[in-house]
């Protein structure tokens, strides 16, 4: 089991405590501090105002809030959780992608997934009928720009006559490139186009709203794993896939202080299921409550599940 903590850059209400490249480098190092072998951050860059009415949230551009992190750190890895895949041209988040991998010497995962805010697709131009399709065809160009010079690519909505992208990335053949959702279409695309998936915990309500199936329970989580088994089985693919996933149980308390036994429990429980990382969220009003927490994370939570083995 290996551990990844976000980075509150949602936090756009106060961009001098969570926003700034100070506060982002301070937030990463006590991050690797406290034993955390990754950091992740969201993406929405144009969200629309009918769901920030109910409770959705801006962010900074994840490569940007990744790069400082990257700055102020030296073995942390930096993911995106998750990169709206359609939002962009696949060369250009080849590029950003890479552009991160060289420079934080190798530390990239690109964590990608379609999306659901039909309002942030309208605004960026984006079919959002075509999502899915584009987020498939998407991966394999990125895989090719990151290999391959004299790229050739007819795509949906671009032409490649013949075009080379450098540098190549430090991880070879690439930065891991794992995939969010938790329908049975997301899991046979992380078999079958990716090296990781990212499922999440989500009720009936939440599922609906963000088009996706609800994975409410562990027995839940079993049964996708199970399929995810079954499908790799199917289609003849052998290399293990990265899964993360975020405890059902807060390893925080109502008042903020961790109380870590029920997260610890079900991280052994996800363990067994073949769950490799565990996603944590950290909720803190200010930027000193979220290195506090951090640091009680890792001392209740990541090195207690670290030495057990």
């Amino acid at each position: 089991m290996r551990f990844c903590v976000q980075l509150p850059t949602e936090r756009a209400e106060a961009p001098d405590e969570f926003l700034t490249a100070a506060a982002i480098a301070e937030m990463a190092r006590a991050a690797e501090a406290a034993g955390f072998d990754a950091c992740f951050v969201t993406d929405h860059p144009i969200p629309e105002d009918a769901w920030l009415a109910s409770g959705g949230h801006h962010t900074l551009d994840p490569f940007v809030a990744l790069a400082l992190a990257a700055a102020a750190t030296e073995r942390l890895r930096l993911q995106t959780h998750v990169l709206v895949l359609p939002y962009r041209n696949p060369f250009l988040v080849a590029k950003s992608a890479v552009s991160l991998d060289v420079a934080s010497g190798g530390r990239a995962t690109l964590g990608v997934a379609p999306g659901y805010l039909e309002g942030e697709f309208a605004a960026l131009g984006v079919p959002f009928d075509e999502r899915n399709e584009l987020t498939d065809e998407a991966i394999g160009v990125i895989r090719r720009a990151w290999s391959e010079s004299g790229v050739v690519h007819e795509g949906r909505h671009f032409h490649a006559p013949g075009n080379t992208a450098l540098p190549r990335p430090v991880q070879q053949p690439g930065p891991p490139i794992w995939v969010g959702g938790n329908s049975r279409r997301a899991i046979r695309r992380a078999v079958e186009l990716c090296d990781g998936w990212l499922p999440f915990p989500a009720g009936r309500g939440l599922a609906s709203r963000i088009r996706t199936a609800a994975i409410r329970t562990p027995q839940d989580l079993a049964e996708r794993m199970d399929y995810m088994r079954s499908h790799a089985e199917a289609v003849g693919r052998t290399t293990p896939l990265d899964v993360g996933f975020a405890p059902f149980a807060s390893a925080l308390r109502p008042d903020g202080s961790v109380e870590a036994g029920p997260a610890l429990e079900q991280a052994h429980e996800f363990a067994k299921l073949g769950v490799t990382w565990l996603m944590l969220n950290v909720p803190s009003a200010t930027r000193t409550e979220y290195l506090e927490r951090v640091a009680e994370l890792g001392e209740g939570l990541v090195r207690p599940l670290r030495a057990s083995g």
